[in-house]
């Protein structure tokens, strides 16, 4: 059945029909129409499933803040589940589905939950699925795992392309009504740089549609006239089809664009995401219309009446051929003027209040619409869709009085102001009594860093809801945000009927009684009934952040747009308490929601973690590297050679660090220059040890811990001059240290003079390790490397072989070895140099698992692997890198703490195996004697296992239970599926203890 009218519909082509298919039915709408408004006019009014008794659910509103009509798009190998049909712009060839329901739409099992709906309640998840317990993971898991969710999520890769774009403007205006657009015009007359989005297609938002029939024109004419101002000037951008998602603390802005979902094309990005920094953000976003709670107000046909009128006015379809109004405000008689002029049979407007006499009202009456004050809803007729309605007096508990056949009914609780966007920063509200609703509180504006306002909102999101009155509100607004005041004309917006003010009623009838509260639906999809919030209110849920989790009121996809007023005051009247008292959820970005494509942008594949790469990268390459991923990074695991097996080319590696001279690829390490009057200062606070009193051309090592006392970094530090330090880290805690600088400097010690610059990429770094490594670089000539001029823990710069380098004294391996950095585009260079020169002394390219070998076998932790996040230095035997002469470091008080120092912890210590096997990495030790309760105990972990080549046996290194204080014990390792390990507790330096060999 057809309800497409026969003229009229401002944004849709007749002489564009479009096809498209929903539920594998094809049906035909036009050019300009979105999904709702092509259903609605193809008398398609059933089009979802409610989340928890999967009721029939139909088009209730006509924006972003519609909470029923959710379908999935795409064929089933490109499907994107719970897009509104509201927002969706038809285009030829669109495919939908209905979601949350089987076998079909009409025909749907999951209704049943309807019959045993007093079994459900709000909050039943917290008390059902406790008993019997092992039923849980057998039962009840896997049922509500298959229940979860609405839509089907997608199975194949997402096609399309989406990108990432970046803006700044001096003004930011997020909504394209008549607010909008003006305060976008007095800002842009400033001569500042204005930025102007709107989540339509479509300027000028309502007004137009609300202007009555013979305003309707110079309405047109006023948006027509904003946007050619607007237009023609080079300093405002004009954005449609692009929401304001988010704001952010100093003026970050986040806005999502849907650049080609109404026209779909290869090589054209499908969405984008702005990321904006603004001086100033003006919200312009409108207001929401609120549904009136009255028994089975969910029918298919029940739809708010604001949006009614935009059906008939914008695209030229009517929900139904007879359509009952039902209001407390003078709002609704605009869509009853509509539609009856539309042609529309309007059986009765049915207004709570005790008199309707504005002029609205008396126009509806001229109209001859039957106009009935003091009435109610006592039950809409039905059961896929709208029948009827019964009424009943309004003060009543629900005898009905009347019924009213119809088939359609549009309802209007009145509006609320979208304040969404102002509160993400911390904007605060207010309660308008008179109005009821909340709006934005200036006094309580969100601030920058400066303490300067940065956010404004304007027009009816700041409660102005008359045209008129909303624009003189914005060009105020629009004009202080470009830091002015209002100047030339602005186009005549037309004059509006004066209304009469609202009655704030929740729920039809007033004494309604509990069966009646047990139909009365306020949020839509979640099925939650005034009944629901009464009984979170009896049950002691009494905030409304715990009724919102308890009910799961303005949790489904739509946040609440619709539910969430109209919740609050039925909780407030629970509790015998005003609204504003009982005060409002928090509301969060997005505003609505975006797209997974959205937010990934171009970071999928190859580009979802860009690989990193050293210098020598292609050099590792050619030589058939195994490689490894740390961080970011690629680096060599090994370099096998020929048939060798990665175990065999590891021990090789090593074995030619011990015997003659390794080169290392360490270019990967972090390298953060730390300089400033205070850098010394802010290196104490951040390492354990003293750093300020290291000498210019000598290195320390150093640890970093967390608040928490744990430890989180090492390196070695190198003083380059009195204000200059060089800070090196692992090559996974480059960006996350430097990061860890930056919050403390700019957060805490924002006075302190230090910069910091990471300067990972900026530098290669070659180390080579051996007994021959000092020939290998006298061989290049240019610098003095003896003991005696560079001393084990010093650097110093220079020249060798022709390359400007600095060479660090430092050794990871025990043996006598040099780091050499050098500028990365001559770090290629100088490897190649090294590597022929090294070709006379046995030298090989040794990977990250030799280096982890040597690094075991001479006792050296790794982070990672000897700290796990719960491990403080102590445990590891580090006391020494733990100054006793400064006062404070970060992790320094968390570190005195009862159980950090607690005698029974785990600390390190080294294993040797009975029968020279290998431990296994993470094997747990278990203790010989029995708890009280009869168990085994767990007494430690081995936190590092390798073959030792040097030693020809298996060594790790473990943290256990006193571990320090049990040399020589054996304890015992269970491994599955075979006999326990047995393992005596050693020192965990293997290899040369008195460090003979990497001082020479």
């Amino acid at each position: 059945m057809s309800r497409r009218l026969t003229s009229g519909g401002r944004y849709i082509d007749r002489n564009a029909p479009q096809g498209f298919t929903f539920d594998s039915t094809t049906f035909e709408g036009y050019a300009g129409d979105t999904l709702a408004s092509a259903l609605l006019g193809a008398g398609v009014t059933l089009v979802g499933r409610s989340f928890k008794y999967h009721r029939p659910r139909g088009i209730l509103a006509a924006g972003p803040e519609e909470p029923n009509a959710l379908v999935a798009l795409g064929p089933k190998e490109r499907t994107e589940p719970n897009q509104r049909a509201t927002t969706t712009e038809l285009f030829d060839g669109l495919t939908a589905r209905s979601q949350n329901r089987w076998p079909s739409l009409k025909n749907d099992v999951g209704a049943l939950n309807q019959a045993v709906s007093k079994f459900l309640p709000a909050g039943f998840y917290y008390k059902t699925f406790i008993q019997p317990r092992h039923a849980w993971k057998h039962l009840f898991e896997p049922i509500i795992r298959r229940s979860a969710g609405l839509g089907p999520a997608p199975t194949h890769a997402d096609p399309d392309e989406y990108e990432h774009l970046y803006d700044t403007a001096d003004v930011l205006v997020a909504g394209g009504g008549v607010a909008g657009l003006t305060a976008a015009l007095a800002a842009g007359r400033a001569g500042k740089r204005v930025v102007l989005v709107e989540q339509m297609p479509h300027w000028g938002g309502r007004l137009v549609t609300d202007a009555l029939p013979d305003a309707k024109e110079e309405a047109g004419e006023t948006v027509a006239a904003l946007l050619a101002a607007l237009e023609a000037m080079p300093n405002v951008h004009l954005r449609t089809r692009t929401m304001c998602a988010g704001i952010y603390d100093h003026g970050y802005v986040l806005c999502h664009e849907r650049v080609s979902d109404h026209a779909p094309a290869a090589g054209i990005p499908r969405h984008r995401l702005w990321k904006v920094r603004a001086d100033q953000v003006v919200v312009a976003t409108g207001a929401i219309e609120r549904p009136i709670a009255f028994p089975m107000n969910d029918l298919p046909g029940v739809m708010l009446a604001g949006a009614v009128r935009d059906y008939v006015e914008c695209y030229g379809v009517t929900p139904g051929d007879a359509v009952v109004i039902v209001t407390n405000n003078d709002d609704a008689y605009r869509t009853a003027l509509s539609l009856k002029s539309a042609g529309i049979a309007v059986p009765a407007v049915v207004d709570a209040r005790a008199s309707a006499d504005g002029a609205l009202p008396a126009m509806a009456r001229d109209a001859g619409i039957d106009v009935r004050t003091g009435q109610g809803v006592a039950k809409v007729l039905g059961k896929m869709g709208v029948e009827g309605v019964q009424l009943c007096a309004q003060g009543s508990a629900g005898e009905v009085t009347d019924t009213i056949a119809c088939d359609a009914v549009a309802v209007s609780g009145g509006w609320s102001p979208a304040v969404n966007l102002w509160s993400h920063c911390g904007g605060k509200l207010r309660w308008r009594e008179d109005a009821a609703w909340f709006e934005p509180d200036a006094d309580k504006a969100p601030t920058g860093a400066d303490g300067r306002a940065f956010v404004a909102v304007c027009g009816a999101a700041n409660g102005r809801m008359g045209a008129r009155d909303a624009a003189a509100d914005a060009a105020d607004v629009g004009a202080a945000a470009a830091g002015g005041e209002v100047t030339g004309d602005l186009p005549g917006v037309p004059e509006a009927p004066e209304e009469a003010p609202l009655e704030p009623v929740w729920l039809m009838p007033a004494e309604a009684q509990i069966e009646a509260r047990e139909k009365m639906w306020l949020d839509f999809q979640n099925d939650v009934k005034v009944s629901d919030v009464e009984l979170a209110a009896r049950e002691g849920f009494e905030s409304v952040e715990h009724t919102k989790r308890y009910t799961t009121l303005g949790m489904a996809t739509d946040q609440g747009k619709t539910s969430n007023i109209n919740g609050l005051a039925i909780l407030a009247k629970a509790l015998d308490e005003g609204v504003p008292q009982v005060g409002t959820t928090t509301f969060r970005p997005p505003w609505t929601p975006l797209s997974f494509g959205a937010i990934v942008g171009e970071a999928k594949g190859p580009a979802f973690q860009p690989l990193r790469r050293t210098p020598m990268d292609s050099w590792h390459e050619a030589r058939g590297a195994t490689w490894e991923p740390v961080g970011h990074w690629r680096r060599p695991y090994c370099y096998p050679r020929r048939a060798e097996s990665a175990e065999e080319a590891v021990e090789r590696e090593v074995l030619a660090v011990r015997n003659h001279v390794g080169i290392l690829d360490a270019s990967t390490l972090g390298k953060i220059l730390v300089r400033g009057p205070d850098a010394g200062r802010f290196l104490d606070m951040l390492y354990t040890n003293m750093m300020s009193s290291l000498k210019p051309g000598r290195c320390r090592y150093g640890l970093m811990c967390s608040e928490n006392g744990f430890l989180m970094d090492d390196g070695v530090v190198a003083r380059i001059d009195e204000q200059t330090f060089l800070c090196h880290t692992t090559t996974g805690g480059a960006d996350r240290i430097h990061a860890w600088m930056e919050d403390w400097l700019q957060c805490e010690w924002w006075d302190w003079k230090v910069h910091t610059a990471n300067l990972t990429e900026a530098w290669g770094q070659i180390a080579v390790a051996g007994p021959k490594a000092r020939k290998v670089l006298e061989s290049l000539g240019g610098m003095d490397l003896s003991a005696e001029a560079l001393p084990f823990m010093g650097w110093a710069d220079g020249t060798l072989g022709g390359f400007d380098v600095r060479v660090y004294r430092i050794s990871f391996s025990g043996e006598l070895s040099f780091e050499i950095a050098v500028r990365a585009g001559q770090a290629r260079a100088l490897w190649d140099r090294l590597v022929a020169a090294g070709d006379a002394h046995g030298m090989a390219p040794y990977g990250t698992e030799a280096l982890h070998v040597l690094r075991a076998e001479k006792g050296f932790i790794m982070i990672g692997d000897e700290s796990d996040g719960t491990v403080i230095p102590q445990d590891l035997g580090l006391d020494w890198a733990i100054s006793k002469k400064k006062n404070d470091y970060l992790g320094k008080r968390a570190q005195a703490r009862m159980h950090m120092t607690d005698a029974g912890r785990w600390r390190l210590v080294g294993l040797e195996t009975l029968e020279g096997e290998v431990l296994p990495d993470g094997a747990y030790a278990i203790s010989n004697e029995k708890d009280e309760w009869g168990n085994t105990r767990t007494i430690g972990r081995v936190t590092s296992s390798y073959r030792s080549p040097t030693l020809n046996r298996g060594i790790a290194m473990a943290l256990v239970e006193k571990g320090p204080e049990r040399m020589g014990e054996v304890i015992d390792f269970p491994i599955p599926g075979a006999d326990p390990i047995a393992a005596r507790i050693v020192s965990p330096v293997f290899y040369d203890p008195e460090g003979e060999k990497q001082n020479v």
